[in-house]
């Protein structure tokens, strides 16, 4: 029986085609979810909670093989500093747990949201469904407008950090 929750009753209220794929309810890495799901990992998106002085945090929306730039991610958004909290502040920050972090899940709750410039050249992406073994895959088009989202470089090619 495929999971149904607050995101997905979203989805299918604003009419946004989607895929929900089930996956072991524990903490998995993007390069671990696609080789689960047998896609290019490219296309596994991560959300990594950032803080800022003042105001609500950001949601930095990123390939899964790619870290968050804080320099790039401050100089998009003209915040003068940004900052990674720890995982215990980013599941406080959000009410949920690290693994299943998604804008998604915090839609009209004041997080701003950008998502990785190339996310554009892709027609869909996967994310998190909002809870540990709920994988997503939704047209990036529909993730930014859902989460009022702007599309911004603010990350850099990693693999080793997934």
């Amino acid at each position: 029986m495929m999971i149904v929750n607050n995101v997905t009753r979203l989805l299918d209220t604003k009419k946004i085609p989607y895929k929900a794929f089930e996956l072991p309810a524990e903490k998995l890495g993007a390069e671990e979810t696609a080789r689960l799901l047998g896609v290019d990992p490219e296309l596994v998106y991560k959300t990594i909670v950032v803080t800022r002085p003042k105001g609500k945090p950001i949601l930095a929306v990123i390939p899964g093989s790619h870290r968050v730039d804080l320099k790039l991610l401050a100089a998009a958004l003209g915040e003068k500093k940004v900052s990674l909290p720890t995982e215990h502040e980013a599941e406080e920050l959000t009410g949920l747990q690290a693994g299943g972090i998604s804008p998604l899940a915090l839609v009209n709750k004041g997080f701003q949201v950008v998502i990785a410039s190339d996310a554009r050249s892709r027609s869909h992406v996967h994310v998190s469904g909002g809870q540990r073994g709920l994988n997503i895959q939704l047209p990036v088009m529909s993730l930014a407008e859902l989460t009022r989202a702007r599309f911004a470089v603010i990350s850099i090619g990693d693999s080793e950090n997934s």
